[in-house]
């Protein structure tokens, strides 16, 4: 299915968040995850389904200044 990831187009298979983020090498405890706006905690990534055209931001923090 197409989805969108932090505004580029992907086509992925999975079926949830969780997949999703594995799917795309993005899978790990360093991210923060909103689904079409709405922030996803890690704890619920698996049980979060995911369908044609939703928006996935994933977010990683960086040091430096």
């Amino acid at each position: 299915m197409r989805i969108t990831v932090n505004g580029t187009p992907e086509e992925v298979t999975a079926t949830t968040l969780a997949e999703a983020l594995t799917a795309l090498g993005r899978d790990g405890d360093t991210v923060a995850t909103a689904l079409n706006e709405e922030f996803v905690p890690a704890a619920a990534r698996a049980a979060t389904p995911i369908a044609p055209g939703d928006r996935i931001e994933i977010v990683a923090p960086r040091q430096g200044g």
